[in-house]
């Protein structure tokens, strides 16, 4: 029986990867058309659907008066938005609840968009490689997930013609992306 259930638990992990990858393949191939894309309204739908994760953990997400509006595709900025909170959320640490800030800044022809939070953190050695698919720095057992997220994060960015980074901070993570300026 052990066996079996070993058996049924790495079927079941390679299914969520395949999955996973199929869903990475499609960024940018298939979805709505690029539009003028006010950032508040993906936001607001990724926190709606995070909502019960959110009430959950007893987060708290600020957010500021005015976002930027963008070329892009809405659903894949929401999985952006969606991707980022709910990995502040999940890597939260356990002994207060997870405090959450959006902010965005212009500077030279691009938006500066930031999601800053009191997590657990990453050390700067991973900086980079958070990006990389299918890349953990903790056990499955510590936390879910398959490693895709931050990628999914970095080629949506991408294919909006931005770049991501972390900047570790000694208490939480400050995730930074770029989109053109319209």
């Amino acid at each position: 029986l052990d066996f079996i259930a070993f058996a049924k638990e790495g079927a079941e992990r390679m299914q969520q990867l395949i999955l996973d990858l199929l869903d990475y393949s499609r960024i940018g191939r298939v979805g709505a058309p690029r539009t003028m894309v006010d950032m508040a309204d993906p936001l607001r739908a990724a926190i709606s659907s995070l909502g019960r994760s959110i009430s959950d953990s007893e987060a708290r997400i600020e957010v500021p008066e005015h976002l930027p509006t963008v070329f892009g595709s809405p659903s894949e900025l929401t999985r952006l938005w969606q991707n980022l909170i709910s990995n502040a959320i999940k890597y939260a640490d356990p002994d207060r609840p997870p405090r959450i800030a959006i902010s965005a800044v212009h500077d030279r022809g691009e938006w500066i968009l930031s999601v800053t939070d009191n997590g657990i953190g990453v050390a700067p050695q991973y900086a980079e490689r958070i990006f990389l698919i299918f890349q953990r720095l903790h056990a499955r057992n510590a936390y879910p997930g398959s490693g895709i997220g931050l990628a999914i994060c970095n080629k949506i960015v991408g294919q909006h013609g931005g770049r991501i980074w972390l900047e570790p901070q000694e208490q939480g993570s400050v995730f930074r992306f770029t989109l053109p300026a319209v």
